[in-house]
């Protein structure tokens, strides 16, 4: 795995993955910053939702649930002081479904977490990592509106 970060201008930065994709980092005003691009730590975060939303979906799909969406919303909380590394960071993981089973999902959720999503582990190695669920059964909410 590849990455070429490139500086353009100001504080702005092209960050380009070894897959061809490119981002545009930029830092806050008060940094020199245009506002232009995510901020390389909101980035993070970015990952670490992806990498867990891509676990629990694959996991789910293979366990032949009937998952219909999935949102991974990521908070975090950082030291006040230099390095700022994340010290808190909280997970809520927004899963739909017909029919889906709440210990399917807790289970894709904990295997994520725990063996599969790098991201995480990596963290957690640093900062306190949390999480909520959030299921909703579509089916529940087809058959109440009917």
């Amino acid at each position: 795995m590849k990455a070429r970060v490139k500086w353009v201008d100001g504080m702005a930065f092209m960050a380009e993955a070894g897959s061809g994709h490119a981002v545009v980092l930029d830092g806050a005003p008060e940094y020199g910053g245009r506002n232009i691009g995510i901020r390389p730590m909101e980035m993070l975060l970015m990952g670490l939702g992806g990498c867990t939303a891509f676990d629990v979906v694959l996991i789910l799909k293979r366990g032949r649930q009937p998952v219909t969406d999935c949102a991974v919303e990521v908070e975090a909380e950082r030291a006040e002081t230099d390095p700022k590394v994340f010290t808190r960071i909280h997970i809520t993981y927004r899963v739909s479904g017909r029919g889906l089973a709440r210990d399917k999902v807790e289970r894709a959720i904990e295997l994520s977490k725990e063996k599969y999503c790098s991201a995480s582990i990596m963290l957690g190695q640093v900062a306190e990592i949390t999480h909520d669920l959030v299921l909703t059964d579509e089916s529940a909410e087809a058959a109440a509106s009917a």
